[in-house]
């Protein structure tokens, strides 16, 4: 029986990176003196936004560009004002079963406030679980949940788009539902690693959802 379902942000539950990318490119680029490449920003992706800031600029700028950030990210927050469609109406049905719904996510606290307020999902999540500044810590959130939660790993489950989602999972025992409904994700590899698990469309995860739950 599932007890608790994860969720991952950013090319999950909305279609947030280019938005991201280019709320760093703005508040860090003053600051680096540089160009910076949208690989190079991808690639820090799984620390929170303030480690990836801090691993940048001098330690000077910190502040001013954390803050310059967040001023850029809830701007552009408006090319990103919904969640992908069908995703608020899987999160509605979780609600109606006896199931913790989290989000655990490489995003800073902050960056997560901002979003689920933008998206108008405040309240939908019964515990959020934000990235760290200084490593990649989803394999190390998902059994703090568990325990927190009294859940085994066969009672919980991770929706994530990443490669490195699938594999925190397996470091962490549960089962990840990879998310492929995102332009920006690698479906190829997905499914060479997790065949049977891959969705390339909403529909069909709340399909699988309705059928482990019950409609």
């Amino acid at each position: 029986m599932i007890k608790m379902v994860a969720w991952d942000m950013d090319s999950t539950i909305c279609d947030s990176m280019s938005m991201c990318v280019e709320a760093f490119r703005r508040a860090v680029e003053p600051f680096a003196g540089r160009t910076l490449s949208e690989e190079e920003i991808v690639g820090r992706f799984g620390i929170n936004e303030i480690g990836m800031i801090k691993a940048v600029v001098e330690p000077e700028d910190y502040d001013a560009a954390i803050t310059a950030f967040y001023h850029n990210y809830s701007e552009l927050h408006t090319k990103c004002s919904e969640p992908f469609p069908g995703i608020r109406d899987i999160l509605n049905y979780l609600k109606t079963k006896p199931v913790k719904v989290a989000l655990v996510t490489g995003k800073g606290a902050h960056g997560c406030e901002i979003t689920l307020a933008k998206l108008g999902l405040d309240g939908y999540f019964d515990d959020i679980m934000p990235g760290a500044e200084d490593h990649i810590n989803k394999a190390e959130s998902i059994p703090a949940l568990l325990e927190k939660y009294q859940i085994t790993p066969e009672e919980f489950l991770y929706i994530g788009d990443a490669v490195s989602d699938f594999e925190a999972c397996c470091k962490a025992g549960v089962v990840c539902l990879s998310a492929a409904w995102a332009d920006c994700v690698d479906v190829k590899m997905l499914l060479q690693l997790n065949p049977g698990r891959v969705f390339e469309r909403v529909a069909d995860l709340e399909t699988y959802l309705k059928g482990l739950l019950g409609a």
